[in-house]
């Protein structure tokens, strides 16, 4: 039988019961093109579910692994397709002149890589990912490597630390969580590092 989920969990208990894995694969999926849902955590209940014999945990990895893979590339193809002419339309508005959207794209060329691993960790950033990675024109293997790499990152630790902690994890959830600030600044910090660099080097070239 299901354990009782722990605190915020609680509410997709139903949703787990009647739905199993499509649930998992389903949230997971629309939550990583930009639609509002509780991706992450579907998982952690999931991997509580399986600790408990309900679902298998392989299963769960498999799932959402995939879901977060496809979900993230239809954020890209949205990006990609629609994204960069919105933002030459409607950019000027923010200050986001076409010049400066170029030099923004080059960035990202150049250093997406590391964000967009990076991002699946962070809430907000997690959900419109892959939207800004189309946007900015980041090449779609090398964005689909990275992604893949952060995905599998982010399911295995979630995955394997709910099944272990079972009705535990809300307490590491939470201690984590109060972590994700610092993660978020400091991240911030690595672009705005990167970004002067980058404009230091194209004033040396100029």
């Amino acid at each position: 039988m299901a354990p009782p989920l722990p605190g915020p969990l609680a509410h997709l208990a139903p949703l787990l019961t009647h739905y199993g894995y499509w649930a998992v694969g389903g949230v997971v999926l629309v939550e990583d093109f930009g639609v509002p849902a509780p991706g992450e955590t579907i998982l952690i209940a999931a991997g509580v579910y399986a600790g408990a014999g309900d679902l298998n945990i392989v299963a769960v990895a498999v799932i959402a692994f995939a879901a977060a893979v496809v979900g993230d590339n239809i954020g890209y193809l949205i990006g990609h397709t629609g994204g960069r002419a919105f933002v030459h339309r409607w950019g000027r508005y923010v200050f986001l002149t076409p010049k400066r959207f170029a030099a923004a794209e080059e960035f990202f060329t150049r250093q997406g890589g590391k964000i967009v691993t990076l991002a699946r960790f962070v809430e907000g950033l997690r959900q419109v990912n892959g939207i800004i990675a189309g946007t900015s024109g980041m090449p779609w293997r090398r964005f689909l490597v990275f992604n893949a790499l952060g995905a599998a990152l982010w399911v295995g630790l979630w995955a394997s630390l709910a099944y272990v902690a079972g009705t535990h994890i809300t307490a590491i959830y939470d201690e984590i969580s109060r972590y994700q600030l610092y993660a978020l600044i400091a991240l911030g910090v690595l672009v705005a590092a990167l970004v002067l660099r980058h404009v230091l080097r194209r004033r040396q070239r100029d």
